[in-house]
């Protein structure tokens, strides 16, 4: 178990616990003229201007992976409150590490600018000071509790939280569709 932390220190011991399914995690080789098209089997998109190839497996492995997810939100009047799981291990890693990593990389401004990154994160990222993160991994999955007083990155807690949702219940078609501004 993690206790709740205000930085990404505790990754370490997240990977200590799950680093040995994480290892199977890889990404093959990219297709399309500039490495980005369309291609659910590589799943391109999941590249980053700032991301490493881990992260982008990481990604991989939950898309590819959705069916297993369960999500809870509770929305909070100051934040979110998340819990997350996978009935697959290899999954519920690739989970833990992705959720630390990316509220690590918030806390340090660290923007990985994945190609298909909601437009949401850009204020996390701005305003990375405003936000209080803690994190648990506990038996009922990833517990994640972020909160701010200030009013704009409140909202955009609640808007990212559903996008995740909507991504862990439908994998890529929500990406698809939130990039191609449809509505489902």
């Amino acid at each position: 178990m993690v206790r709740p932390h205000r930085c990404a220190s505790a990754l370490l011991a997240v990977m200590l616990v799950f680093a040995p399914s994480l290892a199977s995690a890889q990404m093959s080789h990219m297709h399309g003229a500039d490495g980005t098209g369309h291609d659910e089997v590589t799943m391109p998109g999941l590249r980053g201007e700032n991301a490493t190839p881990e992260e982008s497996a990481e990604l991989a492995m939950m898309f590819r992976g959705f069916q297993t997810l369960s999500r809870t939100v509770e929305n909070l009047p100051n934040g979110i409150r998340t819990v997350t799981s996978s009935s697959d291990p290899e999954v519920m890693a690739a989970l833990v590490s992705h959720v630390v990593g990316m509220i690590g990389r918030v806390e340090a401004g660290d923007d990985p600018r994945i190609f298909i990154q909601s437009p949401t994160l850009d204020i996390f990222f701005d305003r990375a000071e405003g936000l209080v993160n803690e994190i648990e991994v506990t038996e009922a999955g990833i517990v994640v509790v972020q909160t701010s007083d200030d009013p704009d990155l409140v909202a955009a807690l609640h808007t990212h939280a559903a996008e995740v949702s909507d991504m862990a219940e439908r994998g890529m078609q929500a990406v698809h569709e939130r990039m191609m501004g449809q509505n489902h």
